[in-house]
């Protein structure tokens, strides 16, 4: 079955894997607080709203107070989670961040909504391609970008009841099925490895893991790919991507960001400081570029990010 007939029988929302983990832990009693700066339904917080009143501060369009109020919570022993469009929380609350959050290790979990095109004809002010890259800048914090809802739930259960620390999740809103299989547990640090191969590796973060896999279906019998997700940035084990770009000497990186500071820059590390001397393409939006005002899936077309566009650069690859 392709990724295209899966999302047909059984798909959802991230946004809404992740509220739903929130909800039970609520259930449970975990000491949760969520701040929102007027992204109510950017964050899918109305169920989670309406069950736990209590637990929900709307501090309107201000991400700069949001990040201060969430860190002063923390340091009350309350878990605060920030749920806001990733452009406006990343770029707007830039030095609340690093100061507030990062430099005093305040336990908060900042979730990054509508990552990468998401926003669509909203356009670039909207189109979030660098939060990756941004937050690895940022000491201590954990950063996730989830590839299916089994494990964005995961993910959220661990932010919140294992993590002692600020987590920052990049969630590419749209509905996607489970390719993690039933038996998966999310372990930091960890890429999940989709496939083996010979022929070449394809390294993914997150959510674009998806093209990925359809496009392995693509080429067919072409060429034997191996497929991983890079879905912890931080912390990061890479051996067995490691492993792989030994065995097949050639490596294509796929992410909605940009190629600055992603998947792209951390597999180029990888080959350098490991001394593998592979052949790299990364697919991304290039360094210095901005996104298309377009939907997502006319900017993925245009960026080769879509399947179709990965197949024909696997092959030129190859030939």
């Amino acid at each position: 079955m392709s990724i295209a007939e899966m999302i047909r029988v059984t798909a959802e929302d991230l946004r809404d894997s992740q509220m739903n983990a929130y909800m039970e832990m609520a259930k449970q009693g975990a000491g949760i607080v969520y701040l929102v700066s007027d992204s109510v339904s950017t964050s899918k917080i109305r169920p989670f709203r309406d069950r736990f009143p209590e637990k929900v501060i709307n501090v309107g369009i201000a991400e700069q107070n949001l990040m201060g109020m969430a860190a002063g919570l923390a340091n009350s022993g309350l878990i605060p989670i920030t749920g806001n469009a990733s452009p406006f929380l990343v770029c707007r609350s830039n030095e609340q961040l690093k100061v507030d959050i990062s430099y005093s290790q305040s336990n908060v979990k900042v979730n990054g909504l509508h990552a990468g095109f998401s926003y669509g004809t909203d356009g670039i002010t909207h189109h979030e391609l660098n939060d990756v890259s941004v937050l690895r800048g940022m000491p201590g914090f954990e950063i996730y970008v989830p590839c299916d809802p089994r494990e964005c739930r995961q993910m959220a259960e661990y932010g919140v009841l294992d993590r002692k620390g600020p987590v920052y999740t990049s969630l590419n809103s749209g509905k996607f099925p489970l390719v993690t299989p039933e038996s998966y547990v999310f372990r930091p640090g960890y890429p999940v490895q989709f496939s083996q191969g010979a022929d070449i590796t394809i390294v993914a973060l997150g959510s674009a893991v998806h093209d990925a896999l359809d496009a392995a279906e693509l080429l067919g019998g072409y060429a034997s790919c191996e497929i991983f997700a890079i879905t912890s940035v931080r912390p990061f084990f890479p051996g067995a991507i490691i492993e792989s770009i030994r065995k097949t000497g050639l490596v294509l990186t796929v992410e909605q960001h940009t190629t600055h500071g992603g998947a792209g820059s951390m597999t180029a590390e990888l080959i350098a400081e490991n001394g593998l001397g592979a052949v790299l393409k990364r697919l991304g939006v290039p360094e210095g570029s901005f996104s298309k005002n377009w939907t997502a899936a006319d900017n993925k077309v245009f960026f080769k990010l879509d399947p179709g566009g990965i197949r024909e650069t696997v092959q030129n690859m190859l030939s």
